[in-house]
């Protein structure tokens, strides 16, 4: 999608050009969306919903920081699909990272994630989320050592790249604009679209994962591929579609 980033700051220009010749942000106007380089974050926005609202990665404060400190730990349902357990510290590669939430969830409970993400809008707000993050003094430490992100196609990256854990949760068309799927999503859909090649990312993700490929789907959504998965966990909107190769041992990683 060509879309503008445009910049109100002059103090903030020399940024701008530099995010626009790297993402090849080189629109100078957009009809429905655009990206704006504002002083506290880079940020998406839908111009013809005024509505809408800004949509930017923030890791450190906000809805991410509350379910770090309060979401359940090990117990949440993506922390069960991905195996995780005491004494044990997966190397993961989240093939679809989208606005990096459960990357960070992952990262958060020990996980080392290389988050990997093909479109250029995504990857750069993920990219400007991740800066800021490194920054932080409650986070950034650890943040440095357990998420990295790539710009790149998943299916292109898992051809060679392996790791413990390989997840996906690929873009899926909503069946409507219900007010379960949140007004951000709707906003970040709208430029990233519908991942309709999908389906391949399955194949490539079980030759990549040394213990189990994690699919995140709507509870509407087929299994990827027409695969039926080992085990499935449901939560209310979403299910995890487990596919498990081997046992995971109690390895600790470093």
């Amino acid at each position: 999608m060509d879309i503008a980033l445009v910049c109100n700051e002059n103090i903030l220009a020399p940024k701008a050009k530099k995010l626009r010749e790297k993402w090849g942000f080189l629109s100078l106007k957009s009809d429905t969306f655009q990206l704006r380089l504002l002083p506290e974050y880079l940020a998406l926005e839908q111009l013809d919903d005024s509505q809408q609202g800004f949509v930017f990665v923030d890791f450190a404060s906000g809805a991410v920081a509350h379910r770090r400190k309060f979401g359940g730990g090990k117990g949440q349902s993506i922390a069960k699909a991905v195996g995780l357990k005491s004494g044990v510290n997966l190397h993961v590669i989240d093939a679809t990272a989208g606005l990096g939430r459960d990357a960070f969830v992952l990262a958060s409970l020990g996980c080392k994630v290389d988050m990997v993400e093909r479109s250029p809008v995504a990857a750069a707000l993920l990219e400007d989320g991740l800066e800021r993050a490194y920054l932080d003094a409650e986070i950034g430490e650890w943040m440095q050592q357990r998420m990295s992100l790539t710009h790149a196609s998943g299916y292109d990256y898992l051809q060679n790249h392996a790791a413990d854990i390989v997840y996906l949760d690929p873009m899926f068309p909503h069946k409507k604009k219900s007010a379960l799927v949140k007004k951000e999503m709707r906003v970040f859909q709208g430029v990233v679209g519908a991942d309709i090649d999908a389906d391949d990312l399955l194949d490539v993700a079980l030759k990549a994962a040394k213990y189990r490929v994690v699919v995140k789907r709507p509870d509407y959504a087929p299994f990827l591929n027409g695969k039926k998965p080992s085990m499935s966990i449901k939560t209310k909107k979403n299910r995890f579609d487990v596919y498990v190769k081997l046992a995971i041992n109690n390895k600790i990683s470093d």
